[in-house]
């Protein structure tokens, strides 16, 4: 389900939107072959015998008969730490259409609806070259309104003027750092650093795994533009969105050895992240949000 930009400009309202993109999914999801998903929080589980017997709902027993136990917060809730890469990169396309940070942002806050239905603890993290913001995992009602109104202060307050550099790496270590507790940690960014610090980039992805964290990466892209240089057959001027730097090309002379480059460039990054037990999936901003929730649920049964 798209969510409908005007509107949100209109009204600011961020949770209201993306409760109609949950709404949908789970829709969606229960005339799916993954219907078997669940996307409400479970407070019980089956009795296995041998257990202890302390913890079992005989009222619930009364009513079916079957025995369940009673699930603990600390037992079944999820801590999960979404971190947006806000780069100046991230506001590409800059054409009107749906920008890779405006993507970002609305998927965040889809599983934001997603986790609450769950009762899952998250926090966010946004990056550039520094760490700008960094929340600890909460459940509740405040926080969440909290986050909402963080992120929807974000896409109002782009300054085009601005170049804001990545230096994820750094980020990724600091936030390893400051999630204490066991998290899934999700990463939204288009990652368009310099080819040559990948082995850095690894390094701060293995910290986290090395402090018990499961990462999944969401590599945000239009597959249009970025990946197929579909941008008309004329001489452009490029600008570098985070250094300023121009360039003019005539994109008919470049076009097979950029889409060879890019391509390769990022086959490295999904191979060398399924070497190191990390989660990597693209996510094309003219696919919907869909395809990020499906794929946190996937994560998420195979923790649980």
């Amino acid at each position: 389900m798209e969510i409908n930009r005007l509107r949100l400009a209109q009204f600011g309202n961020l949770e209201l939107l993306s409760k109609q993109v949950v709404e949908g999914f789970i829709t969606g999801l229960h005339k799916s072959p993954f219907h078997g998903f669940s996307v409400e929080f479970a407070e019980h589980r089956l009795y296995n015998k041998g257990e202890s017997t302390r913890h079992i709902d005989w009222k619930l027993f009364g009513r079916t008969e079957k025995l369940f136990t009673k699930k603990y917060e600390e037992e079944t809730n999820l801590r999960c730490q979404i971190v947006i890469d806000g780069s100046s990169s991230m506001y590409f396309p800059k054409d009107g259409s749906l920008t890779k940070f405006e993507f970002s942002v609305y998927a965040a806050a889809s599983l934001i609806e997603l986790l609450k239905k769950q009762r899952d603890a998250l926090g966010i993290s946004i990056t550039t070259d520094e760490l700008e913001l960094h929340t600890q995992a909460k459940s509740s009602a405040a926080h969440h309104r909290f986050l909402y109104a963080q992120l929807e202060n974000r896409l109002v307050s782009y300054n085009e003027n601005s170049k804001k550099q990545t230096n994820i790496v750094q980020a990724l270590h600091d936030i390893a750092e400051l999630t204490h507790r066991r998290s899934l940690i999700v990463v939204f960014s288009d990652f368009l650093d310099d080819p040559s610090r990948m082995d850095e980039l690894f390094q701060a992805l293995e910290h986290m795994r090395h402090n018990k964290h499961e990462v999944i990466l969401f590599h945000v892209f239009d597959q249009s533009k970025e990946v197929d240089f579909e941008i008309g057959n004329r001489p452009f001027n490029l600008v570098d969105m985070e250094t300023g730097e121009r360039m003019k090309i005539q994109p008919a002379e470049i076009k097979e050895d950029y889409k060879k480059a890019i391509h390769s460039y990022f086959e490295e990054l999904k191979i060398r992240s399924v070497n190191n037990r990390i989660d990597f999936m693209p996510a094309n901003i003219q696919e919907g949000y869909n395809q990020v929730l499906l794929q946190y649920l996937i994560k998420r049964q195979k923790l649980y």
